[in-house]
């Protein structure tokens, strides 16, 4: 987290920092922060999530939180800030490890801000086929698996959330979280089982066979966290059927 004087004021003019010693002038794109008249047209609008928008602008990624009209404004501001702070705390940790992630560059939990490295590279869910299914998927399992070992919960794991340039990338961690529950983790794996079934059906069993093969080589807890997602599966099937 930052504070509002000085790293605010020093964002580079991908942001709109018209001049240091000013208040910076701003894109209008978002409806979550009030702008002058005057902006800049240098940002490119590269994701429309539900919580999210996204901008890319010479490599550096701007993601703003945009505020929801549905919800009080206390209680979306309070949401907002949290899941902004949670986030770069999550990220903070994976850099730790050295987890292939965006590389964290600024947070500011004022203006819901978050600024991170931009990635290049095919999205997993456009590269996957039947000849590398198998290899990027076991090391997808491998990497969940890590992430699982740290009390990470990713929280949207789909192969739209992963980034392929020599190696899987994880990105778009607005939904995680920390804990060391089993079911958590559990619901995690659950949910790429689902994307994985959901976008890529033809190669859906052996690529999720492969996620578990990665996911037991470096998860301790293997056998406990697969009886927990059996339970969640077998939820879920009791759901659709009522």
């Amino acid at each position: 987290m930052v504070t509002r004087s000085r790293a605010l004021y020093d964002w580079p003019l991908h942001y709109g920092a018209v001049n240091k010693r000013k208040r910076p002038v701003f894109k209008k794109f978002s409806k979550s922060i009030k702008y002058p008249d005057i902006f800049y047209a240098d940002m490119e609008k590269i994701g429309d999530g539900a919580e999210a928008i996204i901008y890319l602008n010479k490599g550096i990624v701007v993601k703003d939180r945009i505020k929801k009209n549905y919800r009080l404004k206390q209680i979306d501001e309070k949401l907002r800030k949290f899941r902004t702070r949670r986030e770069a705390k999550v990220l903070e940790k994976l850099h730790a490890i050295d987890f292939p992630i965006p590389k964290l560059i600024l947070s500011d939990d004022k203006k819901m801000v978050i600024k991170m490295q931009f990635l290049k590279g095919k999205k997993l869910r456009d590269a996957l086929d039947k000849k590398n299914c198998v290899k990027l998927c076991k090391e997808l399992g491998k990497k969940t698996a890590i992430l699982h070992n740290n009390n990470i919960i990713h929280g949207d794991l789909t192969t739209s959330n992963m980034i392929l340039n020599k190696e899987i990338y994880f990105i778009d961690f607005g939904l995680s979280f920390f804990s060391d529950k089993a079911e958590d983790k559990a619901v995690d794996i659950h949910l790429l089982r689902q994307a994985l079934e959901s976008k890529h059906h033809e190669i859906f069993k052996k690529s999720f066979k492969a996620v578990l093969a990665g996911y037991k080589i470096k998860n301790p807890d293997y056998n406990i966290i697969i009886k927990r997602l059996e339970k969640v599966e077998a939820r879920g099937r009791y759901k659709g059927k009522s």
